[in-house]
């Protein structure tokens, strides 16, 4: 079993609190890490204080350097680390693999991002009290940076809160989710081997106690949370008066129209009602699908559901391995057992095998069911049929969710009023609402957070523009 000790200004600590993180397939123990009380988020508040100007005064071109370094050596160690990471969080090897090619890509781009930090020179005399004089803006960094991760991407969404805080110049300290904190800790590794400050990024795996301190402490200025809307909202009402970032996940629904080529689509669509046992915030969980194509889509989705190889997420053929603990999986036949006793029709799965969840398959779902109004964040998808476009609209957005959505169609009219009605943070035409490339700006409306992620767009939330006004 091998041991993570905590990295605290580059210097390895571990204390009283062992945590043994476990594989959620076998139960067995991945490895040992330990939890920081107080005493240790004090010790990594005061190292990132002190790294903070240290920081923002190195040169972009050696901020730029680090994420690059850091970004190859992902890419580098990519076997080992996607290996890790299917282990801990029982992602199966070829998603896990996607993961680590992401967060290479998430720290590549931040790289490039760092050399285009924002920055104007703005013409005051525009209006008559601003004649002779003109104002350069410029964007320094908020201060202090606390990142909350999930267990769904233990890599990339703590890149996705790391990267542009060093793009940024602001120090970071992340709380990894305990059920997966080993590849964030072997990231603080890799950061630890550039040239950055110690102290500058921090990861801290911590009880819900000590972790709270990040949401609380005015020290931090700005707050990054990604997780459950229960929580992260209660976290934005606590957070006093630094700034909150929230993605807080969704219930996404996809369109099928009538001219969609289900053969075509069915491999992407399988992917986005199943990928990593439906364990993602954009995960395709509702599936309106026009009457004319409803029973061969249902047909060949139950198929297509049904050859995905189950099996453990260390065997480079499995598509859908256990659920990250036990809980969840009873969930989801509690869930199941309160659709169908309301009316739900089971077309395919709907049962437990070995202590994995079956991909299952719902139609003549009540909407009031949680498989449909709530994040089923797990291996459920619900297919209902509509005949009149507008109404499948109208019957997507009723929802307190809106991250994502996907819309197969092979009209501008009805791309166009997809983008101008559809409630949420994103519209994915002719793919899943899984669909997400690191650059892009990613969030929702509604239930499902505020703010948006991406490099470009988490970048200047940490950041605010001070202006100086000077004569002409």
């Amino acid at each position: 079993m091998k041991d993570y000790p905590l990295l605290i200004g580059g210097k390895e600590v571990t204390t009283e609190n062992h945590l043994n993180v476990l594989d959620p397939y076998d139960n067995g123990i991945v490895g040992k890490t330990y939890l920081a009380g107080e005493t240790e988020l004090e010790m990594a508040i005061s190292g990132a204080e002190s790294a903070k100007r240290e920081l923002w005064n190195l040169p972009t071109h050696a901020r730029s350097k680090a994420l690059l370094q850091i970004s190859n050596e992902l890419k580098k160690r990519r076997h080992e680390l996607a290996t890790l990471l299917a282990a801990e969080s029982a992602k199966p090897l070829k998603y896990a693999q996607g993961e680590i090619d992401r967060a290479v890509q998430t720290f590549k781009v931040a790289s490039e991002e760092a050399k285009r930090l924002p920055g104007e020179v703005m013409q005051l005399d525009t209006t008559p009290a601003g004649e002779n004089r003109e104002g350069i803006i410029k964007y320094f960094p908020v201060g202090l940076v606390a990142g909350i991760a999930p267990f769904n991407f233990p890599m990339n969404l703590v890149a996705h809160k790391v990267a542009p805080a060093i793009a940024s110049g602001c120090p970071i300290i992340l709380k990894p989710a305990s059920a997966t904190p080993l590849s964030a800790l072997e990231l603080a590794r890799i950061i630890n081997e550039t040239g950055l400050p110690k102290g500058a990024v921090t990861v801290l795996p911590m009880d819900r106690e000590t972790g709270n301190q990040l949401v609380t402490d005015e020290r931090f200025k700005l707050l990054s949370f990604t997780g459950s809307p229960e929580v992260g909202w209660k976290m934005k009402n606590q957070a006093g008066k630094k700034r909150v970032v929230l993605e807080l996940g969704g219930n996404a629904g996809v369109i099928i129209t009538k001219g969609t080529d289900l053969d075509k689509a069915l491999p992407r669509l399988l992917v986005g009602a199943f990928a990593y046992s439906g364990q993602v915030c954009i995960h395709a969980q509702r599936f309106y699908v026009h009457s004319s194509l409803f029973e061969e889509f249902c047909e060949k989705m139950k198929t297509g559901a049904e050859k995905l190889k189950w099996g453990s997420p260390l065997d480079a053929n499995t598509e859908i391995s256990a659920m990250i603990d036990a809980n969840n999986t009873h969930r989801m036949s509690e869930w199941l057992e309160e659709a169908t006793t309301a009316g739900a029709k089971v077309i395919s799965g709907g049962f437990e095998k070995d202590g994995i969840y079956a991909t299952t398959i719902l139609s003549n779902v009540k909407k009031e069911s949680q498989v449909c109004s709530e994040e089923v964040f797990g291996p459920i998808i619900v297919v209902e049929k509509f005949d009149d476009f507008e109404d499948a609209i109208e019957v997507l957005n009723d929802s307190r969710f809106g991250l994502q959505a996907g819309v197969y169609t092979d009209s501008i009219t009805e791309m166009n009023l997809a983008f101008e009605k559809i409630e949420c943070g994103g519209i994915i035409i002719n793919d899943v609402p899984t669909f997400r490339v690191d650059q892009m700006p990613y969030g929702g409306v509604k239930d499902s957070g505020l703010g948006r992620e991406g490099l470009k767009y988490a970048i200047l939330d940490m950041m605010e523009p001070r202006i100086l006004v000077k004569p002409k």
